[in-house]
């Protein structure tokens, strides 16, 4: 087993491997302009069999439209026309247009496992076995997973135990070491590949080995095929927003120097409630500067659109698409009929604090984690971090996002009407008029 002190060694000769070396702060994905996903030299030499199944693996056809907005250069009416800046252009993406490209071959993976959950044992081992041995990859994983006592048990583990990379979460750093991620769990796993990356992310493949699943598309039956489809460039993602959350302390009034500004960034949801007081919460909210409105009520969660169908969802929230640029604000229970959960844009800046009438601190949780106590006079400030989290897609990002919406939440699901089986019962009583059904009828008159 290799630790993280004498990993420094071993990374450094990774660039040693390619070819070529570039800024591996660079984003691993690009996207694809052209309508077929496969060179067209490759599709004439592939049978159409396989062709069609490639095609169906990666989740998408060729498309045959593309969804444009309308430009802010253009005129509106004889006059009126938006200042032209390039940073006012506005996209809409075609979801099928982002693509996973490697304009390298991976060379490291880190896999992320669910801890003291003995049913991932078996596929961790199976996965980790594989990429060394037939892929030879480097391959990452945290302390905290070889100290379980159960992967002894398993023999197949001890000859590839001595060539894995550890780390610790929370002390050491990953950025530039890593280029591939494999979640093996539920949606926990992704949300704690997510945090140990506050930059950029490389892309994640998350397979379904835990309870609910929502973010984790990928089955384990077959995991061969589908990672070795991945590593060739053949899938879909989904650009999942994460927030940044910068919380400013106020300066001391003893004249001590000022603390530094906490930043953490959420895939989820960020929350700031009453924690143990029994009095509501009171807490202001801005923004870009504009005081919107105080809440009052239990707390108030901040949410990406993935978030929107996690915690925000539960307190009455809409579900968003994870690939709509936006924010949502949703208060939890609050003292008022009329707050509803509401969407801004995601470029503009959130500020929270407490109001000057509150009666109690603030309580503030990032994806769960993280507790940290507002106090009078503390701030944060929330925006759309540029640093998103490529998730790789089983389909594609509609396919997934529907499929997740009705296995694990069972989205409209209700039962059925059922049909009228007789015809004649259709024209019996469409050949009757309003007056003739109302003699049939053989309810007892007022009295």
């Amino acid at each position: 087993m290799l630790s993280f002190d004498n990993m420094w060694c071993s990374a450094e000769e990774l660039p040693t491997l390619r070819k070529c070396k570039t800024d591996r702060s660079e984003h691993r994905f690009r996207r694809r302009t052209s309508k077929s996903l496969i060179p067209q030299a490759l599709l004439h030499a592939l049978p159409e069999t396989q062709i069609r199944q490639r095609r169906l693996r990666s989740g998408t056809w060729p498309r045959t439209r593309s969804l444009n907005a309308p430009s802010p250069i253009q005129q509106f009416g004889p006059c009126g026309r938006i200042m032209k800046n390039s940073a006012m252009v506005m996209q809409i993406q075609d979801p099928a247009s982002q693509r996973l490209t490697w304009y390298k071959p991976p060379l490291s993976v880190l896999v992320i496992k669910k801890l003291h959950d003995s049913s991932v044992l078996v596929p961790f081992v199976q996965l980790v076995h594989w990429l060394v041995h037939e892929k030879s990859m480097v391959v990452f994983v945290e302390s905290a997973v070889l100290e379980d006592t159960l992967l002894k048990e398993y023999g197949d583990f001890t000859s590839v135990r001595d060539r894995l990379m550890t780390f610790r979460a929370g002390t050491d750093d990953l950025t530039d070491k890593i280029d591939f991620i494999i979640c093996l769990g539920g949606d926990g796993t992704l949300l704690h590949a997510s945090s140990l990356f506050q930059q950029s992310v490389p892309p994640v493949m998350a397979f379904h080995l835990g309870s609910l699943g929502f973010l984790t598309p990928f089955e384990f039956n077959n995991f061969q095929e589908q990672v070795e489809n991945v590593l060739e460039g053949h899938a879909a993602l989904t650009l999942r927003s994460r927030l940044q959350c910068v919380v400013l302390r106020k300066i001391p009034e003893d004249g001590k120097e000022k603390k530094k500004p906490t930043t953490i960034l959420v895939l989820n949801e960020v929350v700031v409630d009453r924690g143990p007081s029994p009095y509501l919460s009171n807490i202001d909210l801005f923004l870009d500067g504009k005081h919107i409105t105080s809440v009052q009520g239990d707390g108030l969660i901040v949410s990406t659109p993935t978030g929107s169908t996690a915690y925000a969802v539960a307190a009455g929230a809409s579900m968003i698409h994870p690939s709509v640029p936006a924010i949502m604000v949703t208060p939890i229970c609050p003292h008022s009929l009329s707050f509803r959960p509401i969407v801004v844009p995601a470029g503009v800046e959130l500020k929270i604090m407490l109001s000057l009438e509150a009666h109690n601190l603030a309580s503030v949780s990032f994806d769960g984690r993280s507790q940290l106590i507002l106090r009078p006079g503390d701030s944060m400030y929330v925006t759309t971090s540029v640093y998103p989290v490529p998730s790789i897609c089983a389909q594609d990002q509609i396919s997934d996002w529907f499929d997740s919406l009705a296995e694990c939440l069972h989205w409209n699901v209700r039962k059925k009407q059922k049909q009228i089986d007789e015809l004649s019962d259709l024209t019996h009583y469409s050949n009757e008029t309003l007056e003739e059904i109302d003699n049939h009828d053989e309810r007892p008159a007022d009295t």
